[in-house]
């Protein structure tokens, strides 16, 4: 077995970390984003740790799962770890239905944060 590169296996862990929080108590997701923490969740923008948690709270289910089917992550120039994640979720008993997530983490007082977060659902509507 080949040893991961740091960044594959931070962007790793966070990945699984995220969605394990996500999938639970996603009210505690807070602690990953700071003040300055930008999210874009199916095109509308939320700036802020208060006002993302706030967005991921209000979302309408009860519960939810994920299936990660990839994720590819890369260092940036400026010592970030870009991560790209693909995968699927269900809602309650809505149907299962895919989505794509990127995050931007940083390594702020020896944690590693996310300072932008993109989320959208891959349905495609050919018309």
């Amino acid at each position: 077995m080949v040893d991961q590169p740091l960044w594959e296996q931070i962007g790793s862990s966070f990945v699984q970390h995220y969605y394990a929080v996500f999938d639970c108590e996603r009210e505690n997701l807070g602690a990953i984003y700071i003040d300055s923490s930008c999210l874009t969740w199916e095109g509308q923008q939320y700036q802020g740790k208060t006002a993302i948690v706030d967005k991921l709270k209000s979302l309408p289910f009860s519960k939810i799962a994920h299936n990660i089917t990839a994720q590819d992550h890369q260092p940036t120039p400026d010592c970030c770890i870009l991560s790209m994640v693909v995968g699927q979720l269900r809602a309650d008993d809505d149907p299962i239905m895919g989505f794509h997530q990127s995050f931007l983490l940083k390594n702020i007082n020896d944690a590693w944060v996310c300072t932008n977060d993109m989320f959208r659902l891959a349905i495609h509507n050919f018309g």
